[in-house]
Protein backbone atom coordinates (compact mmCIF):
# COMPACT_ATOMS: atom_id res chain seq x y z
CA UNK A 1 0.00 0.00 0.00
CA UNK A 2 2.82 2.55 0.80
CA UNK A 3 4.63 2.11 -2.48
CA UNK A 4 1.40 3.12 -4.05
CA UNK A 5 1.92 6.52 -2.28
CA UNK A 6 -1.45 6.68 -0.28
CA UNK A 7 0.15 4.73 2.95
CA UNK A 8 -1.83 3.06 5.67
CA UNK A 9 -5.23 4.59 7.01
CA UNK A 10 -5.56 5.17 10.81
CA UNK A 11 -7.68 2.37 11.67
CA UNK A 12 -6.01 0.08 9.33
CA UNK A 13 -2.33 0.69 11.97
CA UNK A 14 -4.70 1.19 14.79
CA UNK A 15 -5.96 -2.45 14.70
CA UNK A 16 -2.93 -4.23 12.76
CA UNK A 17 -0.47 -6.18 14.97
CA UNK A 18 2.29 -4.88 16.47
CA UNK A 19 5.12 -7.36 14.88
CA UNK A 20 3.15 -6.15 11.71
CA UNK A 21 3.37 -2.30 11.78
CA UNK A 22 7.35 -2.97 13.00
CA UNK A 23 7.97 -4.76 9.63
CA UNK A 24 6.12 -2.42 7.80
CA UNK A 25 7.68 0.80 9.47
CA UNK A 26 11.46 -1.04 8.68
CA UNK A 27 10.50 -1.65 5.44
CA UNK A 28 9.36 2.08 4.62
CA UNK A 29 12.65 3.09 6.10
CA UNK A 30 14.33 0.78 3.80
CA UNK A 31 13.24 1.38 0.78
CA UNK A 32 13.26 5.57 1.89
CA UNK A 33 17.16 5.15 2.57
CA UNK A 34 17.40 2.94 -0.85
CA UNK A 35 15.65 6.25 -2.49
CA UNK A 36 18.03 8.79 -1.01
CA UNK A 37 21.19 7.19 -1.60
CA UNK A 38 20.03 6.87 -5.54
CA UNK A 39 19.00 10.40 -5.56
CA UNK A 40 22.83 11.29 -3.80
CA UNK A 41 24.52 9.22 -6.21
CA UNK A 42 22.45 10.77 -9.48
CA UNK A 43 23.67 14.34 -8.14
CA UNK A 44 27.23 12.87 -8.20
CA UNK A 45 27.41 13.81 -4.06
CA UNK A 46 27.06 13.07 -0.48
CA UNK A 47 25.74 14.58 1.97
CA UNK A 48 27.62 16.29 4.67
CA UNK A 49 25.34 17.27 7.34
CA UNK A 50 28.09 19.67 9.45
CA UNK A 51 29.08 21.24 5.85
CA UNK A 52 26.63 24.49 5.49
CA UNK A 53 26.16 25.87 1.79
CA UNK A 54 26.35 29.81 1.23
CA UNK A 55 24.69 30.88 -2.28
CA UNK A 56 26.94 32.28 -4.16
CA UNK A 57 26.50 35.60 -4.68
CA UNK A 58 28.78 38.26 -4.47
CA UNK A 59 27.27 42.09 -4.06
CA UNK A 60 28.41 44.81 -6.08
CA UNK A 61 29.51 47.78 -5.22
CA UNK A 62 26.26 49.93 -6.56
CA UNK A 63 24.84 48.76 -2.70
CA UNK A 64 24.94 51.82 -0.30
CA UNK A 65 24.71 49.95 3.15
Amino acid sequence: MYHGGGGFKHTEVYNMPTWMRTFHIKKINEHIEKKNKEIEKAQGKTSDPSTVHRPNIKPSSTYNF
